[in-house]
């Protein structure tokens, strides 16, 4: 009986590195995603930071390097700082109201009450339109003399106002139709946690004599809080990069009180066309917004119960 000589440690480990047609395949499936996300998300985010060390190029004059230049603009820039402002203010004001209407709105609906299937559709259509859409309905409201919000002031005696045009009254309008679109949204991920929490734990607070609120506050926020660390996450994304509804009902204004980090972005890029100092805006905004998400995964992991 012929029997097969011992590998040798070459052999085995030409073996071990060898791939099998398994991880081929596997690699090979993935090859179409991971070239599009290349193409599409990691090559552009490089040359945005590429560009914002170098000037804008003209027609008659090519891209220079300036170094920090374009940053130091920005620093100096007033309305920069303006629309870091109203950006502040604006996810202050959708950030906490959003999540707490999604919370409140997935609790509701989560009861076995009449109607529900009805008022979870009500709830989420928000979320199905298109922010363009959204938005000029919205414009219909705002609309002075014309719109809805001035045709029921003028129904109980007031005068119209114009709302958008106002800088008193113009992010207010903004945010409250952000808090509209976003509510609905992060009420699908709140409602679909609480389907998981088991039964048995609400019908033992139940037995033991526990109000409503306590079994809320003590059993089912603690077991959201994966849900909510993930919500308020998309949240503070979402506030900071807005630019539809700004564009379509105010344009930034009036006089730059709706004008937002993304829609300075904008209007530096296609507006002044001064592409390199929005390339360094945006680096700005998305190194904001990692610091700002490592900072609430970092803090709010340690309050989070995972099942």
């Amino acid at each position: 009986m012929r029997t097969e000589a011992p590998a040798t440690p070459l052999e085995l480990v030409a073996r071990s590195i060898r791939p099998s047609s398994t991880t081929v395949h596997a690699w090979l499936l993935l090859l179409p995603a991971m070239t599009l996300l290349a193409l599409f998300t990691h090559w552009p985010a490089l040359a945005t930071f590429i560009d914002s060390f170098f000037s804008t190029p003209r027609p008659k004059r090519g891209a220079t390097f300036v170094g920090l230049e374009n940053y130091r603009q920005i620093v100096d820039d007033p309305i920069f700082w303006q629309a870091l402002t109203n950006n502040l203010l604006f996810a202050i004001g959708t950030i906490p109201v959003s999540i707490g209407l999604a919370l409140l709105m997935a609790v509701w609906v989560n009861d076995r009450i009449a109607g529900r299937t009805l008022v979870r559709m009500a709830y989420f259509t928000p979320t199905v339109l298109p922010m363009i859409a959204v938005a000029n309905i919205w414009l219909f409201f705002y609309t002075p003399q014309y719109g809805l919000l001035a045709q029921l002031l003028s129904a109980f005696g007031g005068a119209s106002y114009n709302w958008l045009g106002s800088k008193d009254t113009a992010l207010l309008c903004v945010t409250i139709v952000a808090v509209w679109k976003e509510a609905g949204f992060f009420m699908i991920f709140y409602l679909a946690a609480l389907q998981q929490i088991a039964p048995s734990l609400g019908e033992a607070a139940v037995l033991e004599g526990a109000s409503r609120w306590y079994f809320f506050r003590r059993v089912q926020f603690p077991l959201l809080m994966p849900t909510t660390l993930f919500v308020l996450i998309n949240a503070v994304i979402n506030a900071f990069r807005t630019v539809d509804h700004i564009i379509v009902m105010t344009r930034g204004g009036p006089d730059n009180a709706t004008s937002l980090l993304l829609f300075r972005i904008y209007e530096l890029g296609f507006a002044f066309w001064d592409t390199s100092a929005a390339a360094a805006l945006t680096m700005v905004l998305l190194t904001g917004l990692g610091a700002i998400a490592l900072a609430q995964y970092i803090f709010l992991e340690r309050r989070i119960h995972y099942r």
